[in-house]
Parts: C-alpha cells; sequence; structure tokens
C-alpha cells in the first residue's frame, strides 16, 4: 500500500461490515461491490478479498451478523409472542441492511456453518414466544403452522413498512403499529 492512504484500521473486518451496511442502506444489495468497500475504508481493493473472499463470503458475514443481532433482538424482551413480534419488526426497522440481506439467500452461501447455527439461534429465539401460545391455546393442533403464521406476519409487516407500502393511517411509530397489528391475530391475555 503507498503512503497516500494509510492502513491503520484497528479491525478492518468490522470496518468493512459498517461500509457494507452503508451502502445497502443508501442503494440496496445490489450496488455493493468490494472495490467500492475497499475505497470506503481507506484500503488496498484486494484488502476485502482477504477477508471475506467476494461479495458472497461478505453478505454471509452480514448475515450471520444479522441473525445474531436478531436473536439477541427477541431474548432480550418477555417471552410473549407480542412482545417477540414487535422485537422482529423493530430489529428490521433499525438493521435495514441486514434484514434486507438475511432473508436473501441467493446473495450469500446459505450452508455456511457459522450463518445455518446464527439463524437457527434467530428461529429459535421467535419459536419460543409461539410456545406461549400454544399454551393457551389449547385446541391448536400444529404450532409448526403456529410459527409460520407468527412469523409469516411479523415478517411482512416489517417488509411492508421498510418499503413504506403501509397507509398513512398506520402512523409513524413500528413498534406500536406492530403491535396493534399481532395483537389482532394473537390476542394475548
Amino acid at each position: 500500500m503507498t503512503g497516500t492512504r494509510g492502513y491503520h484500521h484497528g479491525d478492518l473486518r468490522r470496518a468493512l461490515l459498517a461500509a457494507a451496511v452503508q451502502v445497502i442502506e443508501e442503494s440496496g444489495p445490489a450496488a455493493l461491490s468490494l472495490r467500492d468497500l475497499a475505497r470506503r475504508a481507506g484500503v488496498s481493493h484486494a484488502a476485502p478479498a482477504h477477508h471475506f473472499g467476494d461479495k458472497a463470503g461478505l453478505l454471509t458475514a452480514l448475515a450471520t451478523e444479522g441473525f445474531h443481532l436478531l436473536a439477541e433482538a427477541l431474548h432480550g424482551v418477555g417471552g410473549e409472542l407480542l412482545d417477540r413480534g414487535v422485537a422482529y419488526v423493530d430489529f428490521a426497522v433499525r438493521h435495514r441492511a441486514h434484514f434486507e440481506v438475511m432473508f436473501r439467500p441467493d446473495l450469500y452461501r446459505a450452508d455456511a456453518k457459522e450463518l445455518v447455527a446464527a439463524r437457527q439461534r434467530a428461529g429459535a429465539a421467535l419459536h419460543s414466544g409461539v410456545a406461549g401460545l400454544s399454551e393457551r391455546r389449547p385446541t391448536a393442533e400444529d404450532p409448526q403452522g403456529d410459527a409460520l403464521a407468527a412469523w409469516s406476519i411479523v415478517h411482512g409487516f416489517a417488509t411492508l413498512w421498510i418499503s413504506g407500502a403501509l397507509p398513512p393511517r398506520v402512523g409513524d411509530d413500528p413498534r406500536k403499529a406492530a403491535r396493534e397489528v399481532i395483537h389482532r391475530l394473537f390476542p394475548q391475555p
């Protein structure tokens, strides 16, 4: 590297992931390039490839990080389905770049061991909220179906919120709006 750019990142991997988040928030995952990330981080164009191999490797790391963040967000609230659903929507809104990548397995290596483990951890956190629902609905015959329905509702709501497709009457507070929608379909005592 020449003296025109200093290479003094304490954690270049972290800096590149942060730059990737910024690019995705600005322009979406399709606009991401390793060369642009290197420029943004002030390093040689080969530096990102050293850490991630290629764009799919970088997006695998970003998705893995996202699933870990989601699991932490879900574990950080009460065990009720309503609370977990609101936390899911809040995560999606606050970590939009991660959210946009996490559910696009065509962008990354979906079979990467660390990604699979992180995805399972986040899934388990969401499913544990559904367990309480089954206890309150003794006639529920399909807990897996309930889990899929709950995930579909919160994921769909989050996607609609992020894309700006919800009607104005929903308001400007995603947590409040999500709570109202989830409560309608999965009432809590």
